[in-house]
């Protein structure tokens, strides 16, 4: 990730905090540089491992704080810790290693949200996740 991107992501993070009147702490902008710092998507104990300063709770705190303000995502799938994405991309995950890749393509914001009025939900974002096999898990399924 290029050092203008993050610059950018941390100007756009520091907006989101005053338009939510939310704090922009010490701790937080910590958390939050360092999900954008790593390359892949950090767990939240991945984040407090490289922030031994904070504690184990205000880590998932902060990150529970940063997914209802839509400065990083929360992406789970079954039998895997919860990851955190401050790109809020869509993403193709791997089902053999759990490898996760940011994946961008305009035609997928462009999506109509379906009417589910009916069931009295109302839909505030979505994310679309891709499950397969990444190159690297099929290179070795091959050569066993």
């Amino acid at each position: 990730m290029d050092s203008q991107f993050k610059s950018e992501r941390v100007v756009h993070f520091a907006q989101v905090c005053r338009e939510q009147k939310l704090s922009l702490t010490v701790q937080r902008r910590a958390v939050f540089e360092a999900i954008l710092g790593r390359d892949g998507h950090p767990t939240a104990d991945q984040v407090r491992r490289s922030q031994p300063n904070i504690s184990r709770t205000t880590v998932y705190r902060i990150l529970g704080t940063f997914v209802g303000v839509d400065v990083a995502a929360r992406m789970c799938h079954p039998g895997s810790a919860a990851r955190f994405d401050p790109k809020t991309y869509h993403h193709l995950v791997c089902l053999h290693c759990e490898k996760i890749v940011d994946f961008e393509d305009e035609r997928l914001n462009g999506i109509d949200s379906p009417d589910v009025r009916r069931h009295g939900f109302r839909i505030d974002d979505y994310h679309i996740h891709f499950r397969g096999i990444c190159a690297a898990c099929r290179t070795k399924r091959r050569a066993q």
